[in-house]
């Protein structure tokens, strides 16, 4: 699947940061499920949008990723993964599935009604806009995660400038 790097990389690593386990999973372009692939151990490297290849923890399967086995679905958009997520009817149910289970759901690059600001919550969903949102969108995530003491905590180290959004 194709995403934008940014996306994907930065989210995972600051919510690895604040101490949440994370887990990715790999989406092929079609249908989104991986059928008997998903017992293979080692998924293909996903390769962004920009080339730079990213090795996922695993295939993605509806059954693996259910609401009852994590407290946020994150799903990176980007030209050609929007797409490929947008097209995928097990993603698609997957999502209603975690806002319907009270999960969180985040989503970047992926906006349903377009908004300036660089994160929009709306009840469980929470969106934003391209590369240059990620950070705040991420530290969004780790906030709703585990708390704002626990944003500052992760933002203090990475070092942004001041007046920024952390």
């Amino acid at each position: 699947m194709f995403s934008d790097e940014t996306f994907s990389t930065i989210t995972y690593d600051t919510l690895v940061r604040a101490g949440v386990a994370c887990t990715s999973a790999f989406v092929p372009e079609g249908n989104g499920e991986n059928d008997n692939r998903s017992q293979e151990s080692n998924p293909p490297f996903a390769k962004g949008s920009r080339g730079i290849r990213i090795v996922p923890d695993i295939y993605f399967s509806t059954s693996a990723a259910t609401p009852d086995k994590f407290d946020l679905l994150v799903i990176p958009g980007g030209a050609k993964g929007a797409a490929t997520i947008s097209g995928s009817a097990p993603i698609q149910h997957l999502v209603r599935d975690y806002l319907q289970a009270g999960k969180f759901v985040g989503m970047i690059c992926a906006d349903f009604d377009y908004s300036e600001e660089p994160v929009v919550i709306s009840d469980k969903l929470v969106t934003s806009r391209g590369p240059g949102t990620t950070f705040p969108f991420a530290l969004t995530l780790v906030e709703l995660l585990c708390g704002k003491k626990k944003r500052a905590e992760v933002a203090g180290p990475m070092v942004f400038p001041q007046g920024t959004f952390a």
